[in-house]
């Protein structure tokens, strides 16, 4: 195939998805093909009579489509009338929108009707990890899903807090979301709050103000406001000078199709706390889990760390040791072209 058009939406704000999407269109270009990007706008995966209008005349510009699944998800009907018309259509999933916890429940329902009848309509699915692989098998009984893992750049060894002889410095990163769930980091925080750290929490802050306020409100009450940073978003060498002063990273996340901040951790050999039976497991390569939303199993965890040196070293060693093997973009994009060639 010489030519693909890609109908992705784009998160205003930083995001896993839009690093995916813009690594894989440019990785596919440099691998000669002719990758026509078409933005689509509006409120999906909920989208409106006139945006589904809009995706329905877009679609007739190009004869193969690669398509997110934030989109396909919500339009059987247009997957199928493409079908119908002799276009191929590769549907590429980041998430599972009925998993979204800031969506009512009959929104949720109604998502995970429609993107079942999404997933068994499209030519291929293209997923982000093994786990999510298994979820599209379960869910909607399609097995032959191509996984594609996020890549992640190599980067520098973090100093973390052994440089400059502070308390050990965590790092949350990601969205404030209830999905996200910094609420249980907070009450976390306040559990082991006898003994030596420094939180910083980082990433958009500004869509969920009562979330803010309240996590700000909690640390507070928790007497742990004055350890615990709300930095906002940081991007480029401003959040490159926080990853290299992190110890550990704490993933709170309740549904992880992948964690790319995980692997971003990983690839400078910072060890992670993560929800054990999330995505975010297959990007761990040293640390822990947890039963996500379990702050008592997370504190005890985060205590051990804390307070045994030994533990503490291993998985700092285990997690430089892995770094070598990390999956970069160029193998992403070869999944996806080889998914698209078929």
């Amino acid at each position: 195939m010489a030519r693909v058009g890609f109908a992705r939406w784009r998160s205003e704000l930083p995001s896993g998805g839009n690093r995916y999407d813009d690594e894989l269109a440019a990785g596919l270009r440099r691998l000669g093909m002719d990758v026509r990007e078409y933005p689509v706008e509006g409120p999906w995966p909920l989208p409106g009579e006139e945006d589904r209008a809009r995706l329905a005349e877009l679609m007739t510009e190009e004869r193969h489509w690669l398509v997110g699944n934030i989109v396909a998800s919500a339009v059987p009907e247009l997957l199928r009338r493409a079908a119908a018309e002799g276009r191929h259509v590769t549907m590429l999933l980041h998430y599972f929108p009925a998993d979204d916890t800031a969506m009512t429940a009959d929104e949720c329902a109604r998502l995970a009707a429609t993107e079942e009848e999404a997933v068994r309509t499209v030519d291929r699915v293209v997923v982000t990890s093994p786990w999510a692989a298994r979820e599209v098998a379960a869910r909607y009984g399609r097995d032959d899903a191509v996984v594609a893992v996020p890549g992640v750049d190599p980067a520098p060894l973090a100093a973390g807090s052994r440089a400059d002889g502070e308390p050990p410095r965590l790092l949350w990163l990601g969205r404030l979301s209830p999905g996200k769930d910094p609420l249980t980091l907070v009450d976390v925080l306040g559990m082991v709050a006898d003994l030596p750290w420094v939180a910083r929490l980082v990433g958009p802050d500004s869509v969920d103000r009562a979330l803010t306020d309240a996590v700000r409100r909690r640390a507070r009450q928790s007497g742990v406001a004055d350890r615990t940073e709300l930095l906002g978003e940081r991007t480029g060498q401003a959040l490159e000078a926080v990853w290299a002063e992190t110890d550990l990273l704490v993933h709170t996340s309740r549904a992880e199709t992948y964690g790319m901040v995980v692997a971003e951790a990983a690839a400078r050999g910072i060890p992670s706390l993560v929800g054990a039976g999330t995505g975010a497991v297959e990007a761990q390569t040293a640390g822990a889990t947890f039963p996500p939303g379990d702050a008592s199993a997370l504190a005890e965890l985060l205590r051990a760390w804390l307070t045994d040196p030994a533990l503490a070293a291993r998985w700092r060693a285990e997690a430089s040791a892995a770094r070598a093997g990390l999956p970069t973009w160029a193998d992403t994009v070869r999944a996806v072209a080889t998914a698209l060639a078929r």
